[in-house]
């Protein structure tokens, strides 16, 4: 077991800055914000203070199967990022490229069913109720006038 320090650490097909604190750390995995890598850490029973560096494999091999089973982790529901999933009816958690194909197909869906929200999408228009009267606008400015010579 070595206590070498990494600048760089490989965890769940990302590599990490090693310099930061492992909970900070987890934060740049895609589907990993700060509350939930707060209840990785802790179930992985691993210091909160502690550098990603100077994690041993043992430990940064615990961390990849909490992430990787984190529906088996007794964690509450509300942390995940899909619950009640439409296709399983379950609660799972998605992380890096899954959570990407997840939206993109989410949204292909929405399109197929002719929702007004899947109509939003395929305009490239707001899709959360935003105005869009002045803003979202792309290309060329609409409401001026360029003064003739």
């Amino acid at each position: 077991m070595s206590t070498e320090f990494r600048h760089i650490v490989r965890l769940l097909g990302r590599d990490l800055d090693g310099t930061k604190k492992v909970a900070f750390a987890l934060t740049n995995i895609k589907g990993i914000n700060l509350r939930l890598a707060d209840a990785i850490l802790k179930k992985a029973n691993i210091p909160q203070e502690k550098r990603l560096g100077f994690l041993s494999e043992a430990e940064a091999r615990r961390i990849e199967e909490t992430v990787i089973n984190l529906q088996n982790q007794d964690l509450p529901v509300w942390l995940f990022n899909r619950r009640k999933d439409p296709e399983t009816g379950e609660d799972v958690h998605l992380t890096t490229s899954d959570l990407d194909l997840q939206i993109k197909a989410d949204i292909e869906r929405m399109k197929a069913i002719k929702s007004w929200r899947g109509y939003r999408h395929a305009y490239g228009l707001k899709v959360r109720g935003q105005r869009t009267r002045t803003t979202g606008r792309k290309g060329r400015s609409v409401g001026v006038r360029k003064r003739r010579g």
